[in-house]
């Protein structure tokens, strides 16, 4: 079998992994993880501590110098992806949206955008065309889904990225500051889809510095320090009220407070 049912509740499993980036510049240092089958897991950490290269270390797309990588059982390395097989279930199972949207747009138009996935997965035409309606009905896109991806806002271009990634309905999501860059109204409706898509059972991983959207879309968290390490695991609210641990690792200032407020909504701020 391609992927190793009987390990399905692990989804990955990280021992001792250190990658550096060409040139020498560390971006992973001893990771030891174990991410299981439907959790909400966010990687939280200041920019530049290591969180993106681990989503690309998981994803495949970048190889650790030292230590093991496991995704459903297997072995992820370059020999593994480059068999057909796991390559194929691998990449079906496993969806990755970029904090830069662009990078992972390239069709001529929306609806080709989020049929891609679709047309690669031995679907019929009717069952492509159905799936693409469906997404496009769900992401309120079928108004723009004649025009050219590059000529969106930066707020389409992240539903159109995410929506073709989720055209594939894979069981894993993995998504790089997705908020980054958003309105209010955008930011407010992407963390309700992430909502939605963890009451599906789906496993996602979210790489953060952004407080104030940790609690809602994770049951899990992973804190990475700026010597690239993972230095705490817990859950949002343990993170959370962690203060020293928060200015350790460069998340908040010496003025951070965090308010509770009726219903319990904590509403974070520093004072200037």
């Amino acid at each position: 079998m391609f992927l190793d049912e009987s390990s399905a509740e692990t989804v990955f499993l990280l021992e001792k992994v250190t990658y550096h980036y060409p040139g020498g510049a560390v971006g992973l240092q001893e990771i030891d993880l174990k991410i299981h089958d439907k959790e909400k897991v966010v990687l939280l950490g200041a920019n530049g501590s290591g969180k993106s290269t681990l989503l690309k270390v998981l994803d495949g797309l970048f190889f650790p110098q030292k230590g093991l990588v496991q995704a459903f059982g297997r072995v992820l390395n370059e020999k593994s992806l480059n068999a057909d097989g796991f390559n194929f279930a691998f990449r079906r199972n496993v969806g990755f949206v970029f904090q830069n949207s662009e990078a992972q747009l390239f069709s001529s138009n929306v609806w080709e955008e989020i049929a891609f996935g679709p047309l690669h997965m031995n679907l019929s035409e009717a069952q492509v065309r159905r799936r693409v309606s469906e997404i496009l009905e769900l992401f309120d896109l079928k108004g723009i889904q004649d025009r050219p991806p590059f000529k969106l806002s930066g707020g389409e271009k992240k539903k159109v990225a995410l929506a073709s990634v989720l055209a594939i309905n894979p069981g894993v999501l993995m998504l790089d500051e997705p908020t980054a860059g958003l309105d209010p109204r955008t930011q407010r409706w992407l963390i309700d889809i992430l909502i939605q898509l963890g009451g599906t059972g789906k496993t996602l991983i979210t790489a953060t510095h952004d407080l104030e959207i940790v609690e809602e879309i994770a049951d899990r968290v992973l804190v990475f320090d700026e010597h690239h390490r993972l230095v705490a695991d817990g859950s949002p609210q343990e993170i959370l009220s962690d203060k020293e641990l928060l200015l350790r690792v460069n998340l908040i200032d010496p003025r951070y407070h965090q308010h509770v407020h009726e219903g319990d909504h904590r509403h974070r701020h520093s004072h200037g």
